[in-house]
């Protein structure tokens, strides 16, 4: 098993393999995404890590960067590789397909944004 030293990364890309995703395209925009770092000789600065669900199904395939914490949705190849050449490259984030973004409240998701809200996590002692 491999530990790599993560010393002068600067964005850690969580890329959703979960059953949703890998049904609209997880493999290949897991593999989009890791040989575009490497074409624009990112390695040192990016470290990709695939996941399971990361509970936005309807929202399939989900990419999600840190440290900034976008959630980006729907990404294909082309976008995954955008993402990568404007957000992680460039330091602009792809706002077209970006469905969350933290700021100092927490995740918000933009005004332009076209996904559903979904539903909303229990609070303790209720039902």
């Amino acid at each position: 098993m491999t530990t790599w030293n993560l010393n002068g990364t600067k964005h850690h890309v969580l890329i959703c393999n979960g059953s949703s995703c890998m049904r609209k395209g997880g493999e290949e925009v897991t593999q989009a995404i890791r040989n575009e770092v490497t074409n624009l000789e990112l390695d040192a600065q990016v470290h990709s890590t695939r996941t399971r669900c990361n509970g936005r199904c309807k929202d399939a395939c989900v990419v999600i960067v840190y440290p900034e914490g976008t959630w980006y949705k729907a990404v294909t190849p082309e976008s995954g590789s955008t993402i990568v050449k404007e957000h992680l490259a460039e330091g602009r984030i792809a706002l077209e397909s970006v469905i969350y973004h933290y700021e100092e409240q927490g995740f918000i998701a933009p005004d332009h944004s076209e996904s559903i809200v979904g539903i909303s996590k229990p609070l303790k002692g209720e039902g």
